[in-house]
């Protein structure tokens, strides 16, 4: 998940044939993402997040788990996050904020930590200009809110409010356990619960599988779906682009917490890239046996309407069964200070085994995230259209942070772009065939779920017509 993704436990790629120009020693600055690493003795290093305004202490640890995937170059190092690179730049003098000492029951006090949460959006949310907001009005607003009532409480509630009202599609903020307690105890106004049913995505999907299946050849995965439609169309359902890996998590952590709660708690004691590596490595293993199983087929529908996103690396390993070659499929670039960061080429390597006949890939708006990034990627595929309506419009990589609270927050600072340029967050990657999908979560899944044998009708004939 691209929200959960924490640019301090990045994996970093190792390049033999780079030559080392300098020592690691040192401190270096990021580019675009607000971090100060230092290297000490060659030994251990510390990361801090750090604005204008405050510098926040974020992970520490041995050297030795990041140097297998370090990269080097011209004095700049290279960190890569499942698809992604991050560089970061030596610097001789460490930021004067970095220098400051502040006094321990400051950094408790909520004032401090909206302050702390407001520069960073100032410096690096990256879509002021598509939403919209004076974001100078609303932060004053926002920290009158703090002044009037400096309680832990209200700092959570306002900097929720605050993602919302800047529209962000991957901000987030995590509380303490006791505000979440406190919370519990606050009176809110309850609303009339509705007679039509709620459906969850899972469930949505595994109906429509159902449907479309007249031989289901899934084994052993309960995030993939896979079958014949007939004997010539072959049919992939992806229902998430995370959850895959073997995190080997305690039965009680499940019992108390739910399984995918107890997953998220696991991966995030994890070094992340290793944790990426896990996800991809299994779902390299399903993609192998989809692909042999579908082989014979002239076609494919892969269906991701129901995916609300994951990991980027897991949606480029599913779409490298479809490239023959390997191939640039997006760019991305992030925000830094009043501009961005160079442009930076996303590419898929073809796997081993490829299908390179049609394959129809199937989008709504609740096709969100990653499941974005997959489906932008194949807009770059000569054998690939796209059916259904605009996906979800919240493809930005999550960078997360901490306040000094120890609170961990997210916001969007990353531009998503087609070859051509073309930035589509707030929009939807477009559809080579309309659907009209309605936008509401449960209006969408009532629509599909009312009509199963309509839906895969109306896929069904617009394949048809694209064949002829």
């Amino acid at each position: 998940m691209r929200a959960l993704i924490v640019l301090m436990l990045l994996a970093l790629s190792l390049n033999s044939c780079q030559t080392y120009t300098t020592d690691l020693n040192g401190q270096w600055t990021s580019l675009g993402s607000g971090l100060l690493l230092e290297i000490s003795d060659s030994t251990d290093y510390a990361f801090y997040d750090y604005t204008d305004f405050a510098c926040v202490p974020a992970r520490s640890g041995d050297l030795s788990e990041m140097l297998p995937h370090l990269s080097l170059e011209q004095d700049t190092l290279t960190l890569r996050t499942g698809v992604v690179n991050y560089q970061f730049v030596p610097t001789k003098r460490t930021p004067k904020v970095c220098r400051v000492e502040v006094a321990t029951n400051r950094l408790l006090e909520p004032l401090y930590n909206f302050d702390v949460f407001a520069q960073t959006v100032e410096e690096h949310f990256a879509f002021f200009e598509q939403t919209g907001v004076d974001w100078p009005t609303l932060r004053a607003e926002q920290r009158q809110k703090i002044v009037q009532n400096p309680t832990d409480v209200n700092l959570y509630l306002t900097i929720e409010e605050t993602l919302e009202l800047l529209k962000d599609n991957h901000g987030f903020i995590e509380a303490s356990e006791e505000v979440y307690e406190q919370l519990e105890f606050m009176e809110f106004e309850e609303q009339e619960e509705g007679d039509l049913p709620e459906y969850g995505d899972f469930q949505v999907a595994a109906m429509v599988a159902d449907t479309f299946l007249s031989e289901d050849l899934t084994e052993d995965s309960p995030l993939i779906s896979w079958g014949k439609v007939n004997d010539s169309l072959g049919f992939i359902q992806v229902k998430a682009m995370w959850l895959y890996a073997d995190l080997d998590i305690p039965q009680e952590l499940i019992d108390d917490l739910g399984y995918v709660d107890a997953y998220v708690t696991t991966f995030n004691q994890m070094y992340e890239g290793d944790y990426i590596q896990k996800e991809v490595q299994v779902v390299s293993k399903i993609m192998d046996r989809v692909i042999a199983d579908l082989a014979a087929t002239n076609a494919l529908i892969i269906d991701v309407r129901f995916n609300g996103g994951g990991q980027d690396a897991v949606s480029f390993e599913i779409l490298s069964r479809f490239t023959t070659e390997p191939l640039q499929v997006a760019t991305q670039k992030l925000r830094m200070g009043d501009g961005y960061t160079p442009i930076q080429p996303l590419s898929i390597q073809p796997a081993t085994v490829t299908y390179s006949k049609p394959v129809y890939v199937l989008t709504s708006p609740q096709t969100g995230s990653a499941a974005e990034a997959f489906s932008i990627a194949t807009m770059a595929m000569n054998n690939v259209k796209r059916i259904g309506a605009p996906t979800s419009g919240a493809m930005s990589t999550a960078l997360e942070k901490t306040l000094p609270n120890g609170w961990p927050f997210a916001i969007s600072n990353e531009v998503y772009m087609d070859n051509a340029g073309n930035a589509y967050e707030y929009l939807g990657v477009p559809s080579d065939i309309q659907i009209d999908y309605p936008k509401d979560r449960q209006d969408f899944f009532r629509s599909v779920v009312s009509d199963l044998e309509g839906d895969k009708s109306q896929i069904l004939e617009i394949i048809s017509e694209l064949e002829q």
